[in-house]
């Protein structure tokens, strides 16, 4: 039973933003380590894990109905040793048990919510999960309920259901593809394929929800490029053209949320993400780019300095996110109404503003209004008079009430930032975007690398921590190549080779093609997975495939270009039955064929 005189558990000694709020819960929670396993077998219990994130709404709200209830908390820690991850502190933790949801569910999402053996074998795996049963939707307490039971008196269905869970994930990690070569005529295929699912009307692929997936769109924007496809074309700039309508991008404020529940990308899912605001970035460059329109530059510059405003610490590294809650309300942060804006512009420039951007009386999200461009014919250029007044609500909102920010530092997406930063330095002519790049690249290197080509994946409040997985080793090299394709200093070259020898010498397979999640020096947890399709940020070996590639080309090196072809053909393998679920490694391809 929780001892109602301690306040804090063990995650108070924790970095973590995300562990520290739930460092006041009543359940006893432990953080991923030797500790809580040997716990659980000393104790002969079944371990709970929750893996979430601090701007994750949907961890939030099993948060205050379950995790701060008393007698939830009781079920836990009579029953249970409860283990609290924040999946992006420990991406390689997320990544192995996602497979046990995904294979037990047919999808994923976070808090990802599991139940394992003292070894660490699932034999739950869901995701979000209400207090009390609702109809045919089991209720947290009843699960935890009869799991305690059950493992008291006969837990043999439960370790046979663990065994055989665990064998599945280990089969799939061991599914490898047969290296091909890259063709024009996979690209071809991908392009149809993304054009099957396009969304004429509003935009984007597949119905609701709809994600940006900026990767797969600067794969169609380098197809134009190097085919003069104009299907890529119009599916890239339709797409971002919807995406900065709706309410997906924040007009206030600049920068863009993390996804739309609805067709017209009208209501996002209000967190902010550092890696989506990355990627996007270097979308609308790339169509500035390619297209000349002073649309795609505008929304590019405006989501590089809402980056650089509100996501950037004293020494140019970048922090996490940003909450999708304010004050307990999704998205309140975000939503406003005609009286509010009225009451800082004034009546004619409030009437003037609530038009162009849709804030009405009725409201579009719970009786508030998300500002929005939907239904303005003139949303490609914005009068002077509507930046000024923008600005002005701006400063009111940030007052208004306060947004919790994630300042934890991430090798991979500070890489991603550093990347994108490089190319609309040149693509939008901003030199001072390469000055944040340059910042930021020192801040990693000081602080997240051991300066022989190790990496960590985390900092925060001077501490480093968590052996660096494929995607920031990859993510970092791209960086690296980025900023040396600007500066041309060598030592960018210098560090972009040391960190692929690491890449090649620790994640690679002795076996087989392609790389590991995660080092072979690094914890060894029930699977070692091939991390091969993009999610919401191009996979570690696509990620990696373009690295190597750049590498090569940059250096004239046989080695390079031996471990960029190999690469690339296991990722063109890869790719053969589902082309556009590989949107960053399409975009190699391109890259490969038309150097």
């Amino acid at each position: 039973m929780y001892d109602e005189v301690r306040k804090m558990n063990r995650l108070q000694s924790e970095k973590s933003p995300y562990l520290l709020m739930h460092a006041s819960n009543p359940v006893d929670w432990y953080p991923w380590g030797p500790e809580a396993f040997a716990a659980a077998r000393s104790q002969d219990k079944p371990v709970f894990l929750s893996i979430g994130y601090s701007a994750c709404h949907w961890c939030h709200v099993i948060a205050h109905e379950s995790f701060e209830n008393k007698e939830i908390a009781s079920l836990l820690n009579d029953h249970f040793i409860s283990i609290k991850v924040d999946k992006e502190e420990r991406p390689d933790i997320d990544a192995v048990y996602m497979d046990a949801v995904q294979l037990t569910t047919g999808s994923g999402g976070w808090p990802m919510t599991l139940l394992l053996t003292p070894s660490g074998e699932p034999f739950v795996a869901l995701t979000y999960l209400p207090k009390e049963s609702q109809g045919p939707i089991m209720g947290l307490k009843d699960l935890l309920e009869c799991v305690a039971v059950l493992w008291r008196q006969d837990r043999a269905p439960l370790l046979s259901a663990a065994h055989e869970l665990t064998t599945k994930m280990q089969e799939l990690c061991r599914l490898q593809p047969e290296a091909a070569e890259p063709s024009k005529g996979l690209l071809c295929r991908a392009v149809s394929e993304f054009d099957a699912a396009y969304d004429i009307r509003w935009g984007g692929f597949g119905s609701a929800p709809k994600f940006p997936s900026p990767h797969n769109l600067l794969f169609l924007l380098r197809m134009f490029e190097y085919s003069g496809d104009d299907r890529a074309l119009a599916m890239a700039t339709g797409t971002l053209d919807a995406m900065y309508r709706g309410g997906l991008f924040d007009h206030i404020g600049g920068g863009f949320c993390r996804y739309s529940v609805d067709e017209r990308w009208l209501v996002p899912h209000f967190e902010k993400m550092l890696y989506d605001n990355a990627l996007l970035l270097w979308a609308y460059a790339e169509a500035a780019r390619l297209t000349d329109q002073p649309l795609y530059a505008r929304v590019a510059r405006r989501t590089a300095e809402y980056v650089l405003r509100e996501m950037t610490g004293a020494d140019g590294e970048f922090f996490s996110a940003q909450d999708a809650d304010s004050e307990g309300r999704e998205g309140a942060y975000y939503l406003f109404t005609p009286d509010e804006i009225q009451a800082e512009l004034g009546r004619d420039d409030a009437n003037a503003f609530c038009r162009w951007y849709d804030i009405t009386a009725k409201g579009n999200f719970e009786g508030f209004s998300i500002p929005n461009l939907i239904g303005n014919a003139q949303f490609s250029s914005e009068p002077v008079a509507i930046q000024s007044m923008r600005e002005r609500i701006y400063a009111y909102r940030r007052n208004r009430m306060p947004l919790l920010r994630d300042d934890k530092v991430l090798t991979s997406w500070n890489s991603l930032m550093i990347t994108s930063l490089c190319f609309a330095s040149r693509a939008l002519h901003e030199p001072a975007y390469l000055v944040a790049a340059q910042r930021a690249e020192s801040f990693l290197f000081c602080n997240l690398s051991d300066h022989q080509g190790g990496l960590w994946i985390r900092y925060r409040d001077g501490e480093a921590k968590g052996d660096g997985i494929l995607s920031d080793y990859a993510g970092y090299a791209l960086a690296l190549l980025a900023l040396y394709d600007a500066t041309l200093e060598k030592k960018y070259l210098e560090r972009a080779e040391q960190i692929a020898s690491r890449i090649t010498s620790c994640f690679g397979d002795g076996q087989q093609d392609g790389f590991f999640l995660y080092s072979a020096h690094g914890e060894r947890l029930v699977t070692r997975p091939k991390e091969l399709w993009d999610g919401a940020v191009p996979s570690g070996n696509a990620a990696a495939c373009l690295a190597l590639l750049r590498l090569a080309s940059r250096t004239g090196r046989k080695r390079w270009h031996q471990a960029a072809d190999k690469q690339l053909r296991f990722m063109t393998g890869a790719a053969q039955a589902s082309p556009t679920g590989y949107g960053f490694s399409l975009y190699a391809m391109v890259e490969a064929l038309d150097s």
